[in-house]
């Protein structure tokens, strides 16, 4: 008798402790995406392009690209499993990268089968696909074309992270590419069978530039087309260990922007924060201006920052299902919550520009209070947000408590299955 009360006791008290934790966790968490800079009354409308990622296991469900026009949705597109970058074209059509299954063409691979590319969209009340380049991949997870924007040549530029490249495309044929087995010598044999590199990103610079985005390795390179890679940001002083930037000035990070020859506006994704990296008198690049919070809230793998021509830093701050504008300060000016985790956003009518008003000027710095890393369970967390979507206030002090509760009802599970266990043999 005194077993069961005991396992009955252990269980309700590992339910209870749950329970009151994300009661009183979401009662007391602040609120986001409610800050509204926009007269209502006025008749200009803040036009917000969003492409988002999706959620479910893996981010790999209920992919969309939608307009917002001031904090409401004008149009929507949800057709694929996930969107990613998103770019609107001089004559209105919206591009962006995805990747979507149940395709027949497979190639090598047995059909049904998930392609990668991007897509030209013609937007409105009934948004439809009018143009496609894609091709197969061999898994759904880290093997999509995040990034593509249209050069002045008519050609595409896209990011591939299938065979770790950028490339460029017209009429749906490649009319060039860079490998980055080309510099990055310790790679696999064949990159389609892991997350090698991640290659995220491709901007276009001029003069057949390309600032590129080499996640896993914590850098940035500049491309030109005909010569490879010519700079690398974030370099690796021992390149013969494998090349990989050092983590406190980037952590996989995603969608950098050049501001000008000295500074880059960047998403330091793993870091949690956007930094501006600013080249210092001798080449090398340090963080000259940081932010980690807004409205009250750590940023949780933030992947897109854009410098708008106001001089506020428009920012997607994805596990945590929002975008935010904030001032050089870290003020708030606007944000929105959004029902998925969003990849990127762009503020029309100007989206990401090449050039922008830097704020690092070797003396203004914020600094927003990110959350401290726990051995082991921020690594969890971490997980956890890029896997499905949770609660923006989950922190590493919930999953902690989380352990605790499943350890209490596991224990009192364990304790009247040995009673019970104990009770038969006695019978």
């Amino acid at each position: 008798m005194v077993s069961k009360r005991t396992s009955a006791a252990l269980v309700l008290a590992g339910v209870a402790l749950f329970v009151g934790m994300v009661v009183v966790s979401a009662a007391t968490a602040p609120t986001i995406g409610a800050t509204q800079s926009h007269d209502p009354d006025s008749n200009e409308t803040m036009r917000t392009l969003v492409g988002s990622q999706g959620g479910g296991p893996g981010l790999h469900d209920y992919g969309s690209v939608y307009l917002l026009e001031n904090d409401e949705v004008a149009w929507q597109l949800a057709d694929a499993d996930s969107y990613f970058d998103v770019t609107m074209l001089d004559n209105g059509s919206v591009m962006a990268g995805f990747m979507d299954s149940g395709y027949t063409d497979c190639g090598p691979y047995e059909s049904p089968c998930t392609h990668t590319g991007f897509r030209v969209i013609e937007p409105g009340e009934n948004p439809e696909v009018v143009s496609e380049f894609s091709f197969t991949v061999r898994t759904r997870a880290n093997s999509e074309v995040h990034d593509v924007e249209r050069l002045p040549s008519g050609e595409f530029l896209v990011s591939d992270m299938e065979h770790e490249r950028i490339m460029t495309v017209r009429g749906g044929e490649i009319t060039w590419q860079w490998n980055a087995s080309s510099i990055y010598t310790d790679g696999p044999d064949d990159p389609t069978r892991e997350d090698w590199l991640h290659i995220n990103d491709v901007d276009h610079l001029g003069d057949d530039r390309y600032l590129v985005s080499v996640r896993n390795a914590n850098q940035l390179v500049i491309v030109e087309r005909g010569e490879g890679v010519v700079e690398i940001i974030n370099e690796d002083p021992n390149p013969e260990d494998g090349r990989v930037g050092d983590p406190s000035v980037l952590n996989r990070q995603h969608n950098p922007q050049w501001l000008n020859e000295d500074t880059i506006l960047v998403a330091d994704s793993e870091n949690g924060r956007v930094v501006e990296l600013q080249r210092g008198d001798e080449g090398n690049w340090t963080v000259g201006w940081e932010l980690s919070e807004a409205e009250g809230v750590a940023f949780a793998w933030p992947r897109d920052a854009d410098r708008l021509p106001n001089g506020n830093t428009l920012i997607t701050d994805s596990a945590n299902q929002r975008i935010v504008e904030v001032n050089e300060s870290g003020e708030t000016v606007w944000s929105v919550r959004t029902r998925h985790i969003p990849y990127e956003a762009e503020r029309l009518p100007e989206g990401e520009t090449v050039g922008g008003q830097p704020h690092s000027d070797g003396a203004s710095r914020f600094t927003g209070t990110a959350s401290g890393d726990v051995p082991g369970i921020s690594f969890l967390l971490q997980v956890l947000r890029t896997s499905v979507p949770l609660p923006f206030w989950v922190a590493e002090i919930h999953l902690v408590v989380t352990l605790v509760s499943l350890g209490l009802v596991f224990a009192g599970l364990g304790t009247a299955a040995r009673s019970a266990f104990a009770a038969r043999r006695r019978g």
